[in-house]
């Protein structure tokens, strides 16, 4: 039986008693703490929500103009009923935040998701001191590994130019919250004009709104009648794939930036020409590494590969345990703006021998991998 006095999980997600609040909770409540404005983490109806400074605007934008949306600084400090609660960057997107919370001596962190590799669009990650520590585990596995930045960027910049050599547009699909961002402020606008989807533009908005520095996009929409597509690249959804909306682009390659494209047969079996690693989660060693920074006796591994993290934890002597949650990590095909439809842990369940994986240090055969294991009455602050 875990010694934490401060989490425990509910059929509406984990819930802080002495706080008498959720975080990010998958069902209404009453109040709501937020990691970051992703789909999986921030739903619609809560009766309050709290989140980073920098977070607020995306999560107003997902939750609605009518909710209420209340925010502190990092680092900042504030007493929610019986306990401390502090929100510290999480590096995954523009206000992701692992949400401390201390009562009677005890400190309990919920780490969302997170990386911790640089990211020019957000805070990067911030180790933090606790005895119990929740992690996602989405790329829980030795095989995933990125490669440095600058490469996977140059790999872009070198696709966009072959494919304006071949008369055709280039189409990359990304997160509208974060991944895009990331992207568009990383590859070379001298090679060619730029162009975003819709709902990418509205989020590039919440990040220049927060200070962050990104080059002023046009919107697909916003293009005059004819225009020649074959020098551009376009930044979309993953929903926007297939659909009437991409046709307009005449002779197009198709792109996914994704840490699943670590894998070439999940590129294959989605039918797109390139896959780019790139991911907002982190990879294995950083995932490792940021689990032993805090220092945590006890550690909770949420979604993605728990089962995989959990026994090397044990092995090492640490308390650790599987927690069935319902949030879903990096997603391979979309529903709607940032939702993916299908589960990620299919990208390995379904491999085959024939499948490789992209690594730093070239391509590696899949057996090998295998064999490896500020306050308002009616809100939250009173």
């Amino acid at each position: 039986m875990s010694a934490n006095p401060i989490l425990r999980l509910t059929e509406a997600g984990l819930y802080c008693e002495p706080g008498d609040f959720f975080i990010d909770p998958w069902r209404r409540v009453e109040r709501a703490v937020i990691t970051h404005a992703h789909a999986d983490h921030a739903r619609r109806g809560c009766g309050s929500y709290l989140t980073s400074d920098p977070g607020k605007h995306p999560l107003q934008l997902r939750m609605g103009a009518d909710a209420l949306v209340q925010s502190i600084a990092y680092g900042e400090a504030v007493r929610i009923r019986d306990v401390t609660v502090s929100l510290h960057p999480a590096g995954h997107v523009l206000g992701s935040a692992q949400i401390r919370i201390e009562h009677s001596g005890y400190v309990a962190v919920v780490s969302g998701d997170y990386k911790v590799d640089h990211d020019p669009t957000c805070a990067s990650f911030e180790s933090v001191k606790c005895h119990l520590f929740i992690t996602e585990s989405t790329f829980g596995l030795p095989i995933y590994r990125w490669a440095r930045s600058a490469e996977v960027f140059a790999a872009i910049d070198s696709w966009r130019i072959e494919n304006q050599a071949a008369g055709k547009a280039s189409l990359l699909l990304a997160y509208s919250l974060g991944k895009a961002q990331r992207i568009l402020a990383s590859v070379d606008r001298s090679i060619g004009p730029i162009f975003a989807h819709g709902a990418v533009e509205a989020m590039n908005r919440a990040y220049r709104s927060a200070g962050v520095e990104l080059p002023e996009i046009a919107t697909v929409q916003s293009a005059s009648k004819g225009f020649d597509w074959s020098k551009a690249l376009i930044v979309a959804p993953p929903s926007a794939w297939g659909s009437p909306w991409a046709r307009r682009f005449g002779e197009v390659s198709t792109a996914v930036a994704s840490g699943w494209m670590t894998i070439r047969g999940t590129r294959r079996r989605r039918g797109v020409d390139r896959g780019f690693v790139i991911s907002d989660h982190a990879d294995w060693p950083g995932l490792l590494g940021a689990i032993e920074a805090t220092g945590a006796s006890e550690v909770w591994v949420t979604h993605g590969y728990s089962a995989v993290v959990a026994r090397l934890l044990l092995e090492r002597g640490i308390d650790a345990k599987i927690v069935s949650t319902r949030f879903e990590g990096e997603r391979i095909d979309s529903t709607d703006d940032d939702s993916l439809s299908d589960n990620a842990a299919a990208a390995v369940s379904t491999l085959t021998s024939s499948d490789t994986i992209d690594g730093e240090n070239g391509s590696t055969d899949i057996e090998s991998s295998r064999s490896v294991v500020r306050n308002e009455d009616a809100g939250l602050l009173e």
